[in-house]
């Protein structure tokens, strides 16, 4: 999923500071006592008939969580987006097959230049990606980053999935020989943070994929304003060739 990257025209150094990672550690806690209690219904799907109508139809909806889905917090910004997609004809042991091939992620997402698993046991993953991503002529990035996943059956046709990076870096000058990672939480803040909630039930002779994306960037200056609907757009982006990825992939 999410990430905030501006050109270097407007980006500034910044520093991870610890009450941004404190307040953002606070919204992910807030975010996983909330998963836990939801009884209304398994799948965010579920909560609009209107909603579920789309997917069946295979259209891909990606929409802010709550509010306009960027929240400002003490020297950062947190992005909070949702999306999901309807698999026709799909098993859940494939879709979990296809998420869990993480040597081969730049074959199925277009932002992903390369990607490798690191270690498997059981149901936890470790593994990192490179990624770059671009929108327009004001947002563009390379970052490299590792995440620990754990995947947790509910039931015999439901699966939680949980994805939380343990180590960012912005990359420079990738490709070329001089290329190199800028020290973890010093650089321009293109992202510091990112956690995702995925779900997934197998019924309707097919598959619902779900996934909640929430990352932390550097908080943005007051003249970087007129960027924010290009910041929505890539959010909105980035999920969507996710998910859109992923179905591909199923399908193959």
């Amino acid at each position: 999923m999410a990430f905030l990257l501006l050109s270097g025209t407007v980006c500034t150094a910044a520093e991870l500071k610890p009450e941004t990672v404190e307040a953002y550690d606070k919204y992910i806690r807030e975010t996983e006592a909330r998963l836990a209690t939801e009884k209304t219904a398994f799948l965010w799907a579920d909560r609009s008939p209107e909603r579920l109508a789309k997917l069946k139809q295979g259209e891909v909806l990606v929409e802010p969580y709550a509010g306009h889905g960027n929240f400002g917090l003490p020297g950062g910004s947190i992005h909070d987006y949702i999306g999901a997609i309807f698999i026709p004809g799909a098993r859940l042991e494939r879709v979990l097959a296809a998420l869990q091939d993480y040597d081969h992620q730049k074959t199925m997402y277009r932002d992903t230049l390369d990607s490798k698993l690191i270690s498997h046991t059981g149901n936890d993953f470790t593994y990192w990606r490179l990624r770059k991503l671009e929108k327009g002529a004001f947002i563009h990035g390379t970052v490299y980053t590792e995440y620990r996943a754990h995947y947790e059956p509910v039931d015999a046709n439901r699966w939680v999935i949980q994805t939380r990076s343990t180590n960012i870096q912005e990359v420079e000058n990738p490709g070329k020989p001089n290329e190199s990672k800028l020290p973890a939480g010093k650089d321009q803040g293109l992202l510091w943070r990112l956690t995702a909630y995925w779900r997934l039930e197998q019924r309707d002779s097919g598959v619902y994929l779900e996934c909640e994306a929430i990352s932390l960037s550097r908080a943005l200056k007051f003249y970087e304003k007129p960027f924010a609907g290009a910041v929505n757009d890539l959010e909105t982006e980035s999920m969507r060739n996710t998910l859109q990825g992923t179905r591909d992939a199923v399908k193959k």
